[in-house]
């Protein structure tokens, strides 16, 4: 599991460099949208994703790489917005900003790494398209959640499923790597 950790960290490096990048051109001007909003976001990637997939041709040269990395950020933003709420104005700087996003990476690894032992790291088997199958459902969940005002019964909150997006992301991410 030691070389699942090197990996993981591996990926959100890069997606924490991107985050940083695009703080210092636009500030924290995300920290304006609502969850609704940020789930849309990921849905749009996810799907796009699902279509190169699928799709023989791309007309958008990009790959899965910089959607799943889009998924991550996106993810990683509405975990802040749960925790500190949505504002009218930015109001992070870059160096609150990147506390912030090491500070939920480390619960959603942590979440990882107990789900990897228990789990026995079974995404290793999984194929690319099958993680991103789960990130769209998780995100249909997400959608229902919130058309709920955030209430559920029994399942898991929001948090825990933009937590397996990311997850499921970074899988997605090392498998691509290994290709």
């Amino acid at each position: 599991m030691s070389k699942t950790s090197q990996q993981y960290d591996a990926v959100i490096s890069q997606c924490r460099d991107l985050f940083s990048k695009k703080m210092k051109d636009y500030g924290s001007a995300w920290r304006i949208l609502r969850l609704p909003s940020l789930t849309d976001q990921i849905f749009i990637k996810a799907q796009r994703i699902r279509g190169l997939q699928t799709l023989s041709e791309s007309k958008v040269n990009e790959g899965q790489e910089s959607e799943f990395i889009g998924i991550i950020n996106y993810s990683i933003m509405a975990l802040i917005q749960l925790e500190k709420g949505v504002v009218e104005q930015p109001d992070l700087s870059l160096e609150e900003s990147l506390e912030q996003y090491d500070h939920h990476v480390a619960i959603t690894k942590q979440l990882m790494m107990d789900k990897n032992h228990d789990y026995g790291e079974a995404w290793r088997d999984m194929r690319v398209s099958s993680l991103t199958d789960l990130i769209l459902q998780k995100l249909l969940r997400v959608k229902q959640i919130e058309d709920n005002e955030g209430a559920t019964l029994v399942s898991e909150g929001i948090d825990a499923n933009y937590q397996d997006m990311i997850n499921y992301a970074v899988f997605a991410m090392i498998h691509l790597s290994e290709a």
